[in-house]
């Protein structure tokens, strides 16, 4: 499978013969980067705010996925998790669901809006995580340090950092370098995408940074 990322919380996850998934699609009116062009089977929403349900960006879409529960389409197997977020419903915080996607075997977390350390009973929730897509910048999401906490009581193979400052995003967030430190890391090289199989994981956990990419 084939994972994408084109800034802020969005990313497309592809694989051949399955259903194509778009998570968060944002209005770059409002969060920055390019305007987004994507085309998609299924629209996952962590919550309802500009930066991640604007639904207009993403064409020929047959599923809007907006809450907990389990799902399958096209042959993806899809979990959702209801957390807590930033925000003011009528409880005072916003819900926040996270998306377990799983394809053939590998499954990938969007954590979402996520922006405390889940309690056991939603970690166990989620099952086996090979591939983490986690906030790290703070905001509304995870900063850098419940982040780390967060990627060591999943235990994915991968993580793919998220929802952080760069050149093109509107938002103010902490830069990667204050994930990379918390993680006792050096210079993260970054790349296109990143496509993976089942016997493609790493042994350990290992961090993979993506240039987010404009269609």
């Amino acid at each position: 499978m084939e994972i994408t990322w084109y800034g802020h919380s969005c990313f497309r996850l592809t694989e051949r013969g399955l259903a194509t998934v778009v998570t968060d699609p944002f209005d770059h009116n409002e969060v920055g980067y390019q305007a987004l062009k994507l085309k998609a089977d299924i629209v996952t929403v962590s919550h309802d705010a500009p930066g991640h349900s604007y639904l207009k960006a993403v064409r020929g879409v047959s599923n809007v996925i907006t809450g907990p529960g389990e799902y399958e389409i096209g042959s993806v197997f899809i979990t959702g998790i209801q957390t807590d977020g930033m925000g003011k419903t009528n409880n005072g915080k916003q819900r926040n669901t996270l998306y377990v996607f799983d394809y053939e075997g590998i499954s990938v977390a969007h954590l979402g809006d996520l922006r405390e350390v889940p309690a056991r009973s939603e970690v166990e929730s989620m099952g086996t995580v090979n591939v983490a897509l986690v906030p790290v910048g703070g905001g509304g999401g995870l900063n850098a340090a419940k982040a780390a906490e967060v990627i060591s009581l999943l235990e994915p193979e991968i993580v793919i950092p998220m929802h952080y400052a760069t050149p093109d995003t509107k938002l103010e967030l902490d830069p990667i370098k204050k994930f990379s430190k918390e993680m006792g890391l050096g210079e993260i090289e970054t790349q296109p995408s990143l496509k993976i199989t089942r016997t493609g994981l790493p042994e350990e956990t290992r961090v993979i940074v993506l240039n987010y990419q404009s269609d």
